[in-house]
């Protein structure tokens, strides 16, 4: 049931530039995003199937991210992109360390 009243507003981040040396977390954490929503799925009892089953809980993105469609992929990247940018312009700063 869709609520009409309901409008999303995410923080605005579009005159946040994402630092070119992100670009790899950005991938890294799109990767991840995908593997947390379909870990989350398969122990909801989710399995694959070629096409998108609600009643029978099949869904033909349960495949490693390296197999998603690039559409599928452009949704998670968009996700991580968002989310990196949020973190900026809320004053943080990203940095990698060595371990």
């Amino acid at each position: 049931m869709k609520n009409p009243r309901y409008q999303p507003q995410p923080f605005d981040t579009n005159d946040v530039a994402l630092p070119v040396e992100l670009n790899h977390l950005a991938e890294l954490m799109a990767k991840n995003v995908h593997e947390v929503w379909a870990k989350t799925r398969i122990e909801q009892g989710w399995t694959f199937g070629p096409q998108r089953d609600d009643a029978n809980k099949k869904h033909p993105c349960l495949v490693p991210y390296e197999q998603l469609p690039e559409e599928e992929k452009v949704y998670d990247r968009n996700t991580s992109i968002e989310t990196l940018k949020f973190i900026i312009s809320n004053g943080f700063t990203i940095s990698q360390t060595t371990l």
